[in-house]
């Protein structure tokens, strides 16, 4: 399994690091995830050869599927209704989700590769510290959080006893599972760039035909790809002060989602 991320400069040191849309895989995962408990103690009861960490995460992927279809019910509940106004302090909570959180969520365990396009005016070399300095960062940092917001779950729980949902409680379990998502997303794209630097001078020779020969030769893929575009040169321009409209443009051209993208423009501001 690999993936394409796309890396350029927004403004000064503010950087865009974004995963293309990948929507025959999601549609993928989303068909073989359990959606009931029974297919879930089936599933897990049925793999007996896999680790005690395999199941787990079989576990938690399904209970994030349940809080995915919990959070669509809100979304198409009636204007005005005691619902909606949930699902609107949710949209407020999550417009403060770090835009690095998100990518790096998006970097799943089962990635064997990525592809990394850049502006060509940039040096590769430059592009790969970053992605390396994001991923070692998010290994530390999201560590942080993930155990700080297990430690309040315990607390959080106690507002069960009040007779309404209990909104504090289910934050912060949807905050734990996405700073664990984003500490596996750093360690698998850590290792990812940390394997290709011993060759990293060969791929970076012929980075804009590289994919296309190795399509050709039927040769096993390196796990980092760097590719320059010239597209995405064109598009950002000097990188000084990259515009919302052209942050929209980049999107639709690249596949890449629009919201999070702006994310990283709001972040400058």
């Amino acid at each position: 399994m690999r993936a394409r991320l796309l890396v350029f400069p927004i403004k000064g040191r503010n950087w865009c690091f974004m995963r293309s849309v990948d929507r025959s895989n999601a549609q993928s995962q989303s068909s073989q995830s359990p959606t009931t408990f029974k297919q879930l103690w089936e599933k897990v009861s049925s793999s007996s050869h896999k680790s005690t960490a395999a199941n787990l995460e079989i576990c938690i992927d399904f209970a994030a599927n349940k809080m995915n279809k919990a959070w669509a019910g809100l979304e198409k509940a009636p204007q005005g209704s005691f619902k909606n106004k949930i699902h609107s302090l949710g949209l407020k909570l999550l417009s403060r989700v770090k835009p690095s959180e998100i990518f790096l969520k998006s970097i799943p365990k089962q990635l064997n590769g990525v592809e990394v396009v850049f502006p060509s005016s940039l040096n590769p070399r430059l592009v790969r510290r970053r992605l390396r300095h994001i991923a070692l960062k998010g290994t530390i940092v999201h560590k942080n959080y993930f155990y700080g917001s297990v430690t309040l779950l315990p607390v959080t729980s106690a507002f069960a006893v009040l007779p309404l949902p209990n909104v504090p409680f289910f934050w912060i379990l949807f905050r734990t599972y996405s700073h664990w998502r984003a500490l596996k997303g750093s360690e698998k794209l850590l290792e990812l760039v940390s394997d290709s630097s011993k060759n990293q001078n060969s791929h970076e020779k012929d980075h804009v035909n590289e994919a296309a020969e190795n399509d050709s030769k039927k040769e096993t893929h390196p796990p980092l790809v760097m590719q320059a575009s010239e597209e995405l040169e064109r598009l950002i321009g000097d990188g000084n002060d990259v515009s919302k409209c052209t942050l929209k443009e980049i999107s639709k051209v690249f596949d890449l989602n629009t919201t999070d993208v702006l994310k990283y423009h709001q972040q400058q501001n």
